[in-house]
């Protein structure tokens, strides 16, 4: 009796075992069967591997706009093959701080940053190694500090690189003077040939200073001409500070118009497209910045059109009077002038209307 009951005993064990056991592999079997095997994508691709829906490629494209926006546009003033002072306006990424005036002179170290941007026979103009410490703008006057190494240059370049850092930094709107630091310590002149400037630096100094003809300074006014350069195939403005000589109104248009006709010096080697025989016949400015000019025929070439690079000198020119805004151009007193590609010159035309021309 013992014997059978001991032995349904396991035998009933040996059943309850045997089903849990298998309730067990039952559940492993679920296990496996919810979970989707690792290799699969969730993404339909094709044959090649691409993906079928072109994500991949919208991807891409949206990553190219986003590093597009992170660029902006910046004038930058460096040296062509003739040593001259120029603007260039390239394309330079959005700093991750708001710190805009200190990268901008960061972008005119030689060796730096803009080495990759330079155009053809352009270089920067601060010596190599030179930090730019930080720019402090108090009031409208941005204070620029500079390491050491900001010494290591020519005497002959003193006025190239004064002229470089306050034309780089005055493009800003709230800055029209500029004072420099090393090390932190004010400088009273420049560190190499003495040039005084305790007082600040403006665009009222000049660059690429030509004394002209003038004879008489107390005769005569300084004015910041657009005239023209050529490099290979590539022509370019570059601003000139020149003496000349007073008109009896003393009108400053007059003598930045009469400049652009006298030209440039031939020792610069520069030209302008301005003919001889152009006068200036009428001034009109109203209290909005509206300048209209009104010339003899002359300035008009052979197809009876302004050319455009005469018309973009004198805006250039003109504009750097921050009271005027834009230039509208008359002949004979006449306004139905055409531009070089035969369209009418139908609204005045502004410095942000000639931006697009290289260097600016």
């Amino acid at each position: 009796m013992r014997k059978r009951f001991k032995f349904a005993f396991l035998l009933l064990l040996s059943l309850l075992l045997f089903i849990i056991a298998g309730c067990g592999l039952i559940g492993k079997n679920r296990e496996v069967d919810i979970d989707p095997p690792k290799d699969v994508s969730l993404v339909d691709e094709n044959e090649d591997g691409e993906l079928a829906d072109d994500k991949e490629e919208s991807a891409k494209t949206s990553e190219e706009n986003t590093a597009d926006a992170e660029k902006v546009k910046r004038q930058l003033f460096l040296i062509d093959e003739k040593g001259m002072v120029v603007p260039q306006m390239l394309e330079i990424p959005v700093p991750e701080s708001k710190e805009v005036a200190t990268q901008a002179l960061e972008y005119l170290v030689k060796d730096g940053p803009v080495s990759e941007l330079l155009p053809n026979g352009f270089q920067a103009v601060l010596p190599a190694g030179t930090q730019v410490l930080g720019v402090n703008i108090k009031d409208d006057t941005a204070i620029a500090d500079f390491s050491e190494e900001f010494k290591e240059y020519q005497a002959a370049d003193e006025q190239k690189i004064l002229q470089a850092i306050t034309w780089t930094l005055t493009q800003f709107d709230n800055i029209n003077k500029v004072k420099i630091r090393i090390n932190g310590h004010d400088q009273e002149v420049m560190p190499v040939d003495g040039t005084p400037i305790s007082g600040g630096v403006s665009r009222e100094d000049g660059i690429n200073i030509d004394s002209g003809s003038v004879t008489d300074l107390s005769d005569s006014v300084g004015v910041t001409l657009y005239f023209l350069a050529q490099s290979g195939e590539n022509r370019y403005y570059v601003p000139v500070t020149k003496r000349v000589a007073k008109n009896e109104e003393n009108d400053k248009v007059a003598a930045a118009v009469n400049g652009l006709i006298e030209g440039p010096s031939l020792q610069s080697g520069l030209f302008s497209d301005f003919p001889k025989e152009v006068e200036i016949l009428d001034i009109l400015k109203d209290s909005e910045g509206l300048l209209t000019l009104d010339f003899n025929e002359a300035i008009l070439d052979n197809q009876k059109a302004i050319s455009d690079e005469a018309l973009h000198s004198l805006v250039l020119t003109l504009t750097e009077n921050e009271d005027i805004k834009e230039i509208a151009i008359n002949v004979n007193g006449e306004a139905n002038v055409l531009t070089e590609s035969g369209k009418p010159l139908s609204q005045p035309v502004t410095r942000d209307m000639v931006s697009e021309t290289k260097g600016f």
